[in-house]
């Protein structure tokens, strides 16, 4: 019998198969090798990252044990030591707030107000009163302590009465007065702590508060020990006498607690301060707080003086000046309840009959006030209406929006008849006393000025001596030939408008800057006149409202009642009042 051939094909695929063995078993050791070093580099980083971390905590550990001894020392010489906030390093620096925006999201400078990220629970404004009680317990403790301390030992030098104890050097006199300069800046924002506003006690610049009076004490045994002399008992040192430092406009910058009586005032929630170094002409007092349910938008009197009205979520108010009771409520009931819907902007009509109300839906509403009902809602706006003035005859709104235009609006006709486009969102608008023209500022630093008859752009106020950020307010002034601004730079200025505006196509430069008001430690939101021209008047982030002289271009005065931004200022068309609108949730006139 014969025997078979040996099967080839079976030896190949042998072959095969151990030449691929082979090959997947060198892959597999360079894959080992590499998974070998990468377990190494990440062994390395492991190792790094400890050393940096224990790196950290040693400079954790050093800067709050020096703070500590700087808190005992400062508690030691009689000072209140700064209050730490729980949960944040004390070395920690203050967060810078990102760059502001008009539209929707949390990057814009309403957003955060009206999300409450800086409102309730934020610092808080604190009456002086309270600072002085804890002042003098601070000071009663101190004597307790000094009283209870032994007597010196009889080998020690008598210590002299506390009249000629040495006080440390005497205070350095004042410098002579000196136009105030801008400290140094970066980014265009002028370096400053994180709330210039706060507390007026000791959390400033100089956070070692008011040192007391020395203790009184008998007087040690002198060179004559007769037991028949009287005995001699010190004077108390009188309590150091601080010059009031020249800040400018800045009036923030001054302690209320070291501003004389004379040119401060106070209520149980707000003070005011008024600026040294100018006469001072104007009084301030609280007349009504209005509470609201959420962010205060805008504040706006009716033309004869008798009622405020007020932009809120979803809502507008109107509130009785005399009295302060709430008269109306105005919300759109056909509007869907889920979400915010802000009112950023109300206006009454010149015979008071109406009031415009524009919304963050892109809809203007005139409402009818003795039916409280809707009469009129003008849509064509693409974004949120920031702004609307009415004219002075009554026949046109004024609307500004961040679609980049500013609409003209007939109330009798209903309908919109004219329309301006820029290049940037528009923020703020403002109709000429005479009507004949409309001003608007916008994200792009600029303010422009048009022709209601002709639609075209008379002025363009911006360059070299313009606003250096985004413009939030503008207001003409009474004369109708005076316009100011306000702008996320901190500054308001004051522009003159040419007696002949240009009626040409080309864009007009006749306007000029006269005036820049410098004071503000954060951005200015709002800006209006007073009804005389006499005052201008701007409410900041800063939360304050300052005054201000146009002639002179000097603050009269600084005003602190809110507990966050003042988005909104409006003066009472007969004088003598003004309202303010802030983040905290109220409104108040003053």
């Amino acid at each position: 019998m014969v025997a078979p051939a040996p099967n080839n094909r079976l030896a190949e695929l042998l072959d095969q198969l151990r030449a691929e063995f082979e090959n997947q078993a060198g892959r597999a050791g360079e894959y080992e090798h590499q998974i070998t070093s990468q377990m190494h580099e990440m062994e390395l980083v492991r190792q790094k990252v400890y050393s940096l971390e224990q790196a950290q905590m040693e400079i954790k550990t050093k800067y709050e044990s020096e703070i500590a001894r700087l808190h005992r020392e400062l508690e030691t010489r009689g000072g209140a030591a700064p209050p730490t906030h729980p949960g944040a390093p004390p070395h920690a620096a203050p967060a810078q707030p990102p760059p502001p925006s008009i539209g929707h999201g949390p990057n814009n400078v309403f957003g955060a107000i009206m999300a409450g990220q800086a409102g309730q629970g934020g610092p808080t404004l604190a009456p002086p009163q309270e600072q002085a009680q804890q002042q003098q317990q601070q000071q009663q403790q101190q004597q307790q302590q000094q009283q209870q301390q032994p007597p010196p030992p009889s080998h020690q030098m008598p210590q002299p009465p506390p009249a000629v104890q040495p006080q440390g050097p005497p205070p350095a006199a004042p410098p002579p007065y000196q136009p105030y300069q801008q400290p140094p800046t970066a980014n265009g924002y002028a370096s400053q702590p994180p709330h210039p506003t706060a507390s007026p006690g000791p959390k400033g610049r100089n956070a070692r508060g008011l040192p007391g009076p020395p203790t009184p004490q008998q007087a040690q045994p002198g060179q004559y020990p007769d037991p028949r002399a009287s005995p001699q008992v010190a004077r108390p040192t009188p309590p150091p006498q601080h010059p009031i430092p020249n800040v400018g406009n800045f009036l923030a910058d001054l302690r209320p607690d070291r501003v004389p009586s004379h040119q401060k005032k106070e209520g149980s929630d707000w003070y005011a301060v008024f600026n040294p170094h100018a006469p001072r002409a104007l009084d301030v007092d609280l007349v009504h707080t209005l509470p609201h349910d959420s962010v205060v938008c805008c504040v706006r009197f009716s033309l004869d003086g008798k009622f405020v009205a007020t932009g809120c979520n979803r809502a507008a108010q109107i509130f009785d000046v005399e009295t302060g009771s709430k008269v109306s409520y105005l919300e759109d009931a056909s509007v869907e309840k889920d979400g915010d819907l802000y009112i950023r902007s109300v206006c009454f009509s010149p015979d008071g009959r109406y009031l415009a109300t524009g919304a963050e839906d892109k809809q203007i509403r005139v409402w009818d006030l003795p039916s409280r009902t809707i009469k009129h809602t003008f849509s064509g706006h693409e974004q949120d209406i920031y702004s609307l003035d009415f004219s002075r005859n009554g026949r046109h709104i004024a609307s500004g929006s961040g679609d980049r235009t500013v609409r003209l609006w007939d109330v009798e006709q209903g309908q919109n008849v004219l329309t301006f486009s820029i290049e940037d969102g528009v923020t703020t608008v403002a109709i000429s006393p005479d009507g004949r023209f409309v001003a608007a500022g916008s994200l792009d630093k600029s303010v422009r000025v048009w022709d209601t008859n002709t639609g075209l752009v008379v002025e363009r106020l911006d360059g070299p001596d313009g606003h250096r950020d985004s413009v939030y307010s503008v207001a003409f002034a009474p004369n109708g030939r005076d316009l100011v601004s306000g702008s996320l730079d901190k500054t308001i200025k004051l522009w003159e408008l040419p007696a002949r505006p240009n009626l040409s196509n080309a864009v007009g430069k006749g306007g000029k800057c006269i005036r820049t008001f410098e004071g503000h430690k954060d951005f200015v939101l709002s800006v209006a006149l007073t009804p005389d021209g006499q005052w201008v008047l701007s409410g900041s982030k800063d939360r304050g409202v300052q005054f201000w002289d146009p002639r002179t271009g000097s603050a009269q005065l600084m005003l602190q009642g809110h507990k966050n931004s003042v988005i909104s200022v409006a003066p009472c068309p007969t004088g003598g009042l003004f309202a303010t609108g802030s983040g905290d949730m109220r409104a108040r006139i003053w």
